[in-house]
């Protein structure tokens, strides 16, 4: 990570630091991407972050109450991955691979989905799969994306099940193929509400047990959901990474977590956000009505250096991607200099970084 430029902006009485996009880079050995979860998922290591003294502490996720304290409230995002990448052939018989992305509102066949192919298809041909489901290129959305519209027999999710596989991010599959183990753990324990194509990861180090354990130390949780969209793996580009736009995902944030949230707030306990989905629908509906409340939507918010954080108070992530927004997220909420810091300890050590990879707590 380079050095920041000292630059200020000042929008609605907020000041935000312009940053180089070079800010957010740096050199990772390939020995350190896990390409396999960990054995068990609470084993993981996980670096503790204090803010306030800059202090770090190597740690096992199994010990994160240690860093808790009675009172302290969990926000995790329940989304669940869906089996979201299929691979098919076009008319003339080239291989397509397609990442469903949404369906149209009140339309069961019709989706929104990215095509990659040696050609783009044209509007009016046919997609097959196998020889229970096709899909007809129905028009060209720009950008990859086209809408189809699939034809087949039986049920559709279980042809989905049957013919999908869950879409990895570029650098697991680069490694590997899809195995039958990361049906079960690229999810988190508590997923349930399906529509992401990609897990909000944070939560991978999460057991029935380990909140269990949480539990009984007084230690609270609470659901919201996000789905997770392509733009989760598009990289900053810009130069100066305030120029970067997100793609909208949908979100839902329940009435009983916005009380619970309300609540810890209210009694001086802390809001520890697990991952960058759940800061950033929890900051998004703080700025958009102006307090925690049951809200639903698309969130659109990038959230960088210079910007406030209104509602954690804490935060669980992994170990990013460089030029990343989940990357920028965090050192807007730890500081330039202490995540740089953070990750050259974790390289020196050796931890395991990326979706399969270790933890850390910011406090």
């Amino acid at each position: 990570m380079g050095r920041a430029l000292e630059i200020c902006r000042f929008v609605e009485d907020e000041v935000q630091t312009v940053m180089e996009l070079k800010d957010f880079t740096y050199e990772l050995p390939d020995s350190l991407i896990a390409a396999y979860p960990s054995r068990d998922r609470e084993t993981s290591r996980l670096l503790v972050i204090k803010r306030s003294t800059g202090e770090l502490i190597h740690s096992v996720f199994s010990e994160l109450g240690n860093f808790l304290g009675p009172g302290d409230l969990l926000v995790l995002n329940d989304a669940k991955v869906f089996p979201a990448r299929l691979r098919g052939a076009k008319e003339s018989g080239g291989k397509v691979e397609v990442l469903l992305l949404e369906r149209f509102p009140d339309k069961r066949n019709l989706w929104i989905a990215i095509v990659n192919a040696t050609k783009k298809p044209a509007v009016g041909s046919q997609i097959r799969f196998n020889g229970n489901m096709t899909a007809l290129v129905m028009g060209d959305l720009g950008g990859g994306r086209f809408g189809l519209e699939f034809h087949h027999s039986g049920d559709f999710n279980e042809q989905l099940e049957a013919l999908g596989e869950l879409p990895l991010p570029h650098y697991i599959t680069r490694i590997r193929h899809t195995a039958d183990l990361d049906r079960e753990r690229y999810q988190t324990v508590y997923a349930s509400n399906p529509g992401a194509i990609a897990a909000p990861t944070a939560g991978f180090h999460f057991t029935p047990e380990l909140f269990k354990s949480l539990q009984a130390s007084g230690i609270d949780r609470a659901l919201l959901t996000l789905h997770v969209g392509p733009g989760t793996f598009q990289p900053v580009r810009e130069e100066f990474v305030e120029d970067h736009r997100m793609e909208g995902e949908r979100y839902t944030l329940p009435v009983e977590t916005a009380a619970r949230i309300n609540r810890t707030k209210r009694d001086g306990h802390r809001v520890v956000a697990v991952g960058s989905t759940s800061t950033r629908t929890l900051e998004w509906v703080a700025r958009r009505t102006g307090k925690v409340k049951a809200d639903h939507g698309i969130a659109r918010l990038f959230i960088r250096p210079g910007d406030p954080f209104r509602v954690i108070d804490a935060l669980i992530t992994n170990f990013h991607l460089p030029a990343s927004t989940p990357l920028v997220l965090v050192v807007a909420f730890a500081g330039l200099e202490l995540v740089r810091r953070a990750y050259a300890e974790a390289i020196k050590m050796r931890y395991r970084f990326y979706s399969y990879g270790d933890g850390m707590i910011i406090l």
